[in-house]
């Protein structure tokens, strides 16, 4: 299984950006899906998350600014970042938590190798 995440880039402030990140491999479900974020000289931090049904969640920070959204069939999750702020420059991270890769078999947390955003003022 691999997590290729694309979309990053450097923006000015206001700006926005699409996240995208495609899941391959054996797989039979995928029950969560989200990204992740870490800013130098700091932890990861979850950004927001999606379930298969489309319930999602946010960080307080970026509520009412990024959208996360899912396509199950393409096993693909996205994240709409608008109006961009330099505190959202960071490595963001997909990750597909719980992912099964054969009925009956046990689910496991895969991560993407991150992309660069960078806003700047």
């Amino acid at each position: 299984v691999q997590l290729q995440a694309s979309g990053g880039g450097l923006v000015q402030a206001g700006a926005s950006l699409r996240l995208s990140c495609a899941a391959s491999g054996s797989i039979f479900s995928i029950p969560y899906m989200g990204w992740y974020r870490q800013a130098p000289g700091k932890q990861r931090a979850m950004v927001a998350t999606i379930t298969s049904g489309g319930s999602t969640n946010y960080a307080d920070s970026v509520k009412g600014r990024f959208t996360i959204s899912r396509d199950n069939a393409k096993k693909t999750v996205y994240l709409q970042m608008n109006g961009l702020k330099p505190e959202d420059t960071a490595v963001y991270y997909c990750n597909a938590e719980g992912l099964v890769v054969a009925p009956g078999s046990y689910g496991a947390d895969y991560w993407g190798k991150g992309t660069l955003v960078t806003v700047s003022s």
